[in-house]
């Protein structure tokens, strides 16, 4: 990965182990990564106070210029959940390979409990964190060129899967409208319940 369209974009929901796999798959490839939640917090403070403080919408615009910083950086890039709600975020995508990072329900209820994450405040975050799931998956899938699931077995089979994907040179975008004929062919091996293409 030498050029910014080598870029490697993971989505997902939160607690799905962008982060962490991002980190450890960008240093497995030798390139850098780019957390856009991080780069918020660098700019503009904890994220949660960002909310109470500013609003949803202030957040958003700071985090979509946090987007275009990483995808002009390169390397891997972790979105925020909702970073793919953005119709221009969505545009940018269509010229990088695009991961989706999957994970359960009752997985992610220990990955989240006590969490600060301002969607997943209130009497019952799972049920939050469902909602706001299902709600983003269409746009998760229609994006993703390939599905990886974190909700089992080790977390560096994952990251050994995902580097290996990348490193295949699969699904690289040649033009904007590659992506639903790509998306079909698309094959990955995870040792998960679930590894499909997308």
């Amino acid at each position: 990965m030498t050029s910014h369209s080598d870029t490697v974009v993971l989505i997902g929901p939160m607690g799905a182990g962008k982060t962490s796999i991002g980190k450890k798959a960008a240093r497995a490839l030798g390139v850098p990564f780019f957390d856009t939640d991080a780069a918020v917090v660098r700019a503009h403070g904890p994220i949660e106070q960002l909310f109470v403080e500013q609003g949803e919408a202030h957040f958003r615009a700071a985090e979509r210029a946090a987007v275009t910083e990483g995808l002009a950086t390169g390397g891997i890039v972790s979105l925020g959940g909702g970073a793919v709600m953005n119709p221009d975020t969505r545009a940018d995508l269509a010229a990088h390979r695009v991961v989706l990072l999957t994970v359960s329900p009752r997985v992610v209820a220990g990955r989240v409990r006590d969490s600060n994450r301002p969607l997943l405040q209130g009497a019952d975050a799972i049920e939050r964190w469902t909602a706001i799931f299902e709600e983003r998956r269409p746009v998760y899938e229609a994006l993703a060129d390939v599905t990886f699931d974190t909700s089992s077995g080790p977390v560096q089979d994952v990251v050994d899967a995902l580097v290996a994907w990348i490193r295949s040179g699969a699904d690289a975008p040649t033009a904007p409208g590659d992506r639903e004929s790509k998306q079909e062919e698309t094959a990955c091996e995870v040792p998960s319940e679930r590894s499909e293409a997308k």
